[in-house]
């Protein structure tokens, strides 16, 4: 979605929704939050190649290596 302005992710993230709804899967490499989190069942969270974490998008959100390699939140 890189590029897109709000409105044309949403559409996106829309037409991701119907296609896998359609039964079709979708591997989607992205870095958009917003769409990745409006739009998957699974995530896998990558840090320079490394598996930090998966699950679904509650679970991956609240990861607290997510948080701190992405949203600068280190906690401890």
């Amino acid at each position: 979605s890189s590029g897109l302005d709000d409105r044309e992710s949403e559409a996106f993230g829309a037409l991701l929704r119907r296609l896998a709804a359609d039964g079709l899967a979708i591997l989607l490499v992205e870095h958009d939050m917003d769409l990745v989190m409006s739009v998957c069942h699974h995530i896998w969270v990558l840090d320079f190649g490394r598996i930090l974490t998966c699950g679904p998008p509650a679970e991956v959100r609240d990861s607290p290596e997510v948080q701190a390699a992405y949203l600068g939140n280190v906690t401890g």
